[in-house]
């Protein structure tokens, strides 16, 4: 019901020509747009991911409204001139290493010259992270029937629209709380689900992100060692996870790490806190998943706020007016009757 209304509030902003309005209003100098999968079958992946269609229109969209698509690097370096009347930014950004970003996204990023950093974790390359996430859809993708005992909780599926609605049930419930990942590993092994082939199928491996670092577009980020919610850990083990993702990163492609994206990147998985941490971890900035553009003022590097690309069906009228400050006039419009 949330979505349809605000669907509806899209629909109308878009069809009443607002949307220069609130671009002029409430838009900021830059934006950093957050992608995972680009999916060559979005319907196939159950529209997890992002569509090649909506990826390769984000990237036109951006150049036709005056966007200069630059590095994380030129983006700040030119909102900390804080030239007047200067151009409008934008950075692209991909979580979590897939390869598709490689063989799918690539492709579209060199037709544009477009300039993009993907945050890779460490258990992405090497096959030992825990994708619960990846276990799930191909859980919902492969049963009509669906037993998850720690939800206590049974799916009926047999077509798209019902496996679609399991698995935004199920990952919500693990959204709610991050350490209940661990607790699928049981249902997994049920259904022999195996995450470790899903790693292989889906992630890049050591030689192709070898071979991405090197490309002149692409730089290399870190997503901390196992993907953890860097919240529900203890500060020593938090810190851990992000020198030892920065050790790995570095040593595999000899070039500097300097920028992070927190896992999951919400107020569940990252805060004051993780923000200290990765600053002590000598990273220059950190990207969260918390909507909101970047202005001229002061920034904390390490809470830089991300608008994502969603997968439902209104996706790229949401990508558009997110761009275009509608999330920021919605945020102020809340503060100011607070």
């Amino acid at each position: 019901m949330r979505q349809l209304v605000k669907d509806g509030i899209l629909y109308g902003i878009h069809w009443t020509g607002l949307m220069p309005v609130f671009r002029r209003l409430f838009a900021g100098r830059a934006v950093i747009v957050m992608f995972h999968e680009i999916q060559r079958d979005f319907r196939q992946e159950l529209m997890t991911g992002t569509s090649v269609d909506l990826f390769q229109h984000s990237l036109e969209w951006l150049q036709r409204q005056g966007w200069h698509i630059v590095s994380l690097d030129q983006c700040l370096q030119a909102l900390a001139r804080n030239e007047p009347n200067s151009s409008r930014y934008a950075v692209v950004t991909f979580d979590d290493g897939y390869r598709d970003v490689r063989s799918v996204a690539l492709p579209l990023l060199e037709r544009n010259k477009t300039p993009f950093t993907v945050y890779v974790p460490t258990g992405a390359p090497t096959r030992a992270m825990k994708t619960w996430w990846l276990g799930l859809r191909e859980l919902f993708r492969r049963e009509n029937h669906v037993a998850i005992d720690p939800m206590e909780a049974a799916f009926d599926c047999p077509d798209f629209l019902s496996k679609r609605a399991g698995l935004k049930t199920a990952t919500q419930w693990v959204h709610e709380d991050y350490r209940r990942a661990s607790l699928l590993e049981r249902t997994f092994h049920k259904y022999r689900i195996s995450l470790s082939a899903l790693n292989d199928a889906y992630f890049l491996d050591e030689q192709e992100l070898q071979d991405l670092a090197r490309h002149p577009l692409a730089s290399i980020g870190a997503h901390t060692a196992s993907h953890a919610a860097l919240a529900t850990l203890d500060s020593s083990s938090a810190r851990a996870e992000l020198e030892d993702n920065r050790k790995y990163l570095e040593t595999l492609i000899e070039l500097p790490v300097r920028h992070l994206a927190y896992p999951y990147g919400g107020a569940r998985a990252c805060g004051p806190r993780e923000y200290h941490l990765a600053e002590l971890a000598g990273f220059s900035t950190a990207v969260t998943t918390r909507k909101g553009h970047l202005g001229d003022g002061s920034l904390n590097r390490f809470a830089l706020p991300r608008i994502g690309v969603g997968c439902h069906l209104e996706a790229r009228m949401s990508f558009e007016a997110n761009v275009n400050g509608v999330h920021e006039a919605g945020a102020r419009l809340g503060a100011a009757r607070l």
